[in-house]
């Protein structure tokens, strides 16, 4: 009989199915990270969407085998400490490749177009006092003909590349140290930055990719250039962006993500109020059918590895 606990059920709008073995299930709405051991405590099989389990916590819980994390990035999660203690780590695959990248070409579309300038101008009335039927106060530049440079070739890099191309866009996939994707072709980070009239972000958030776009590498990017990050906030220093968007050293960005969510500690990201600055909530993974095919695979994590016969496993 296996004891499952999941940990933040709030953080998932969709149907779960129960496991088809003989089990008890627990599930809180959210939880603080001082309530991680108490109420994992028994459990066997542990699900997490954000919550952080640590060494600390681990070894406050003989009897858990599984953690399934309900989503694909598993920074939350201390993978060292549960190889140690032979606690096997799942994860969910392919589950966004359609509104990710949506989701940054929605933001892409609105920067690239400056709709949210022309939008907050005919809120307050500026079109009604025009003298002929349109006005032209901010660029308007197509995607067609324009350079997109991708960090992370992944489904999610790979699946941006096929939209950008679908629109007459050429694209660059900047090189890294392996593992690397077979069949990209490559080419320097430095060139990526040169040569973008777009960036977009789809690699994981490790401690040599934290903050790897900073005051320098903003400084390589064209004036007219955007930044979209839809991946992990840290891979970026906020401070930097802040002063490269208010100093004109690129042209706009749209994020979805920030170093700390909720930030509830304040972001330097949450104070600029200018129409080339487009932030939400950590949303562009959360379509209606990516979070039911989130939910789905989740469950059969979990069942395969009961079945011993694991998939999707980070460790």
């Amino acid at each position: 009989m296996h004891h499952i606990v999941f940990l933040d059920r709030q953080s998932l709008k969709a149907e779960v199915r129960k496991p088809g073995f003989a089990h008890t299930w627990v599930e809180h709405v959210q939880t603080h990270p001082h309530e991680v051991a108490e109420r994992l405590r028994g459990a066997t099989v542990a699900i997490t969407n954000k919550v952080p389990i640590r060494r600390d916590t681990l070894a406050q819980l003989p009897d858990l085998k599984w953690i399934a994390v309900a989503a694909t990035g598993y920074d939350v999660i201390d993978v060292d400490a549960c190889r140690e203690r032979g606690v096997a780590v799942t994860n969910i695959r392919n589950y966004a490749v359609h509104t990710v990248p949506e989701h940054a070409f929605a933001l892409i579309f609105a920067l690239r177009r400056n709709l949210m300038a022309y939008r907050e101008d005919v809120l307050h009335g500026r079109w009604q006092k025009e003298t002929q039927f349109c006005f032209f106060d901010y660029p308007i530049r197509d995607l067609h003909g324009s350079t997109l440079g991708i960090f992370g070739e992944g489904v999610l890099g790979q699946a941006t590349a096929q939209i950008a191309r679908a629109l007459g866009m050429k694209v660059l996939f900047a090189d890294h140290a392996p593992p690397k994707a077979t069949g990209v072709d490559f080419v320097p980070p430095e060139q990526v930055f040169a040569e973008s009239d777009i960036i977009s972000l789809h690699c994981p958030l490790t401690p040599a990719s934290r903050h790897f776009i900073g005051k320098w590498q903003l400084q390589q990017m064209k004036r007219s250039a955007l930044l979209v990050n839809t991946s992990r906030g840290g891979l970026v220093d906020e401070t930097a962006l802040k002063e490269a968007l208010e100093n004109g050293v690129i042209a706009g960005a749209g994020f979805d993500v920030l170093s700390q969510e909720p930030p509830i500690n304040g972001n330097p990201l949450l104070d600029i109020r200018t129409p080339n600055f487009i932030l939400t909530p950590h949303v562009a993974w959360a379509s209606d059918q990516a979070m039911q095919f989130l939910a789905d695979q989740l469950i059969d994590n979990i069942e395969a590895l009961v079945a011993n016969k694991p998939q999707n496993l980070v460790i």
